[in-house]
């Protein structure tokens, strides 16, 4: 870690991102995730996924299957990820509204990663809401980074001014 990078030490019952390893890791938990977009409700679940990443807040992934029908619409443009592979991406559409490219997947993730397959990430931001366990996210910073931040993690995060570099 670069010396000058302070991590803030976690209270009982939190955790720092600076703890988490790289590559990253695959943790299977039953927080409840719903995700609100257009006043409706697309997606209540407790089968989740969360990536943990070296400085990043914890990815949120859930089944394709968990999601309120016709909610995906492919959309254009990909990504690569040295650890989990290319990534697809989504739009996610709820009656009039539609977040463009909200939402992202590993159709062949690499070993260690077959988990996310059938599975879709979503940046909170383009939400109306995210929620995990009742309690609403907080946007990653950086249009690139779809992190969730809760009361559970602390940073400093990758993302802010000055971090392009970690």
């Amino acid at each position: 870690m670069r010396r000058d990078i302070k991590p803030i030490r976690p209270l009982s019952g939190q955790e720092s991102v600076w703890d988490y390893p790289r590559p990253p890791a695959v943790d299977h938990v039953t927080e409840r995730v719903c995700m609100v977009l257009g006043g409706r409700t697309i997606l209540d679940t407790t089968d989740v996924v969360r990536v943990l990443e070296t400085s990043h807040p914890p990815v949120y992934y859930v089944l394709r299957s968990d999601f309120v029908a016709d909610t995906l619409v492919p959309a254009d443009g990909s990504s690569f990820c040295e650890f989990k592979g290319v990534a697809g991406y989504l739009s996610l559409r709820s009656g009039e509204v539609t977040a463009e490219s909200a939402a992202w997947f590993y159709p062949n993730p690499t070993p260690g990663y077959e988990i996310l397959a059938d599975r879709v990430a979503v940046y909170p931001g383009r939400l109306e809401l995210c929620e995990v366990d009742g309690e609403r996210v907080k946007a990653q910073a950086g249009g690139f980074y779809g992190g969730w931040i809760t009361d559970r993690v602390v940073g400093p995060f990758k993302g802010e001014p000055g971090t392009l570099g970690w």
